[in-house]
């Protein structure tokens, strides 16, 4: 038995439709909530309600597993997340637990820069609670990704809904130079799976990113080919773009743009490029030839779709 965290993100979806695909029994950790969990659909799983400052609870949803996949991260919620209580506290918890259950594996998802010294608080939070797996002793593998990208991403997806959305220009962080290496979700995915299937990754930190390197503003514009708009780029102080993400985040929530978008671009996050292939064997997907989920349908289109008509 496995059991996920986080397993309601575009990530988290994404690595539980490839473990019941490959025949893995998996049960995913969800905290309480009003809303309906975003799970994949059609997909078997198993359900476990806890949170996870909860101890008692977290030991009994590790009843039965064997290896654990912690996605789980208040980073995409914004400022209605805690990066304490989840990111650091949260992981401390669990490390503990799955070291007390005699878990076989504990896969950490972490960040490129991630370091408990870091000015900027998702890496801070990142690098604190890779020590707290460290220190826990629960056999463990961490896997520090450059940024995501895929089908409901917060990068991409919020990246082009802005640019769709915006008054004919679009504000960047800084210059717009920072590097950037963006890593397709299911490379990524193929990546934490694999990792499981090797017993010599058991203990290992990996840094992995996708096979091209990409500034900031070079993003905005392949987003802009892709989706078919033109907007002017202003280049922004950080400080000044960071209050214009909260006021974004305050009265268009639907762009989902998160405030610690900006740490993330601030300064470069990358990785050598042959680090995916020397790993792991795999060739990573090209950025531009993945981000077919953001081109725009036409009305045709949608109706083909929705009657299932043949082209």
């Amino acid at each position: 038995m496995i059991l996920v965290t986080g397993a309601t993100g575009f990530i988290g979806r994404a690595l539980v439709r490839h473990l019941t695909e490959t025949g893995q029994r998996v049960r995913v950790l969800l905290r309480s909530s009003p809303k309906s969990p975003r799970l994949p659909k059609g997909v078997p799983v198993e359900v476990a309600v806890v949170s996870l400052n909860d101890e008692r609870g977290l030991r009994a949803a590790l009843r039965g597993v064997n290896q654990v996949y912690h996605l789980a991260s208040a980073a995409a919620q914004g400022r209605d997340g805690s990066l304490f209580t989840t990111d650091i506290e949260g992981t401390r918890n669990l490390a503990a637990a799955a070291a007390d259950a005699g878990i076989e594996r504990f896969i950490f998802l972490s960040h490129l820069g991630a370091d408990r010294a870091s000015a900027f608080p998702v890496h801070k939070s990142k690098g604190i609670a890779e020590e707290h797996i460290r220190k826990s002793g629960v056999p463990h593998t961490i896997i520090r990704s450059s940024i995501v990208f895929g089908p409901e991403d917060g990068f991409t997806t919020a990246l082009a809904d802005i640019l769709r959305y915006s008054p004919g220009f679009v504000p960047i962080p800084g210059d717009g130079r920072t590097l950037l290496q963006p890593l397709w979700v299911e490379d990524l995915v193929t990546c934490l799976v694999w990792t499981l299937q090797n017993p010599d990754t058991a203990n290992q930190t990996y840094e992995i990113g996708g096979g091209e390197y990409f500034t900031l503003r070079q993003i905005f514009e392949i987003l802009m080919d892709v989706t078919h708009t033109r907007r002017l780029l202003l280049p922004l102080s950080p400080p000044y773009m960071r209050v214009l993400v909260i006021l974004l985040d305050s009265v268009a929530r639907r762009l989902n743009a998160s405030t610690y978008w900006i740490d993330y671009v601030a300064v470069n996050r990358t990785c050598p490029v042959e680090n995916l292939p020397r790993a792991f064997g795999l060739m990573p997907a090209r950025f531009a030839y993945r981000l077919h989920y953001l081109e725009r349908k036409s009305l045709s289109q949608r109706i083909q779709e929705i009657l299932r008509l043949p082209r």
